[in-house]
């Protein structure tokens, strides 16, 4: 068996716990898919093993990414983070976090839910990539693009065709797992 999927994050358990247990499984939690929002809009320029790193920093500052709480949170709260040092201390990247949660919100009282929103680009089917090699994997594609004119038009930050994609892995939408990889 090819390793190449899962290779590249031996000797880093937090990455490779991430690509065995999370990456590309699907997850319908809506509370999962805001915390992955969020998350990937934080690693907009950086690495996710930075994110990754900070991850229950992030959690505890973000109420658990409660959707209903990070959207009532005030300017006080959000600007006492700026002074976090385990926090991307990113003023635009800290206060999308609530403005990104009132759009959730209104995207679940439309839909149901954030879920159902997001699984309708795909038509409630797990995009399987059945790559060969990593560099077959793409950075982005048509439902990344479209969800985020969409997400973008609904007023929402740091949700570019790139981090849309990346995020639509994170909740399993997409699974790009090599097709020899014994996690997908």
């Amino acid at each position: 068996m090819n390793n190449e999927c899962r290779n590249i994050f031996l000797g880093d358990s937090v990455l490779l716990d991430y690509h065995d247990n999370e990456w590309c499984k699907i997850n319908h939690d809506d509370q999962f898919q805001f915390e992955m929002l969020c998350l990937e809009g934080a690693s907009v320029g950086l690495s996710w093993k930075i994110i990754l790193n900070k991850r229950s920093a992030y959690k505890k500052a973000f109420y658990n990414f409660d959707i209903k709480k990070c959207a009532d949170m005030s300017d006080d709260e959000l600007l006492k983070l700026l002074k976090n040092p385990n926090l991307i201390r990113n003023k635009s990247k800290i206060f999308s976090v609530r403005k990104n949660a009132k759009i959730v919100l209104d995207i679940q009282k439309e839909f149901g839910s954030f879920d159902s929103y997001l699984w309708s680009y795909t038509n409630n089917k797990q995009i399987i990539g059945n790559w060969k090699t990593l560099k077959d994997i793409p950075t982005e594609s048509d439902i990344s693009k479209k969800l985020s004119a969409d997400l973008k038009k609904r007023g929402m930050s740091f949700v570019g065709p790139i981090i849309t994609y990346s995020f639509l892995q994170s909740v399993g939408m997409v699974n790009d797992h090599l097709s020899d990889c014994e996690y997908k």
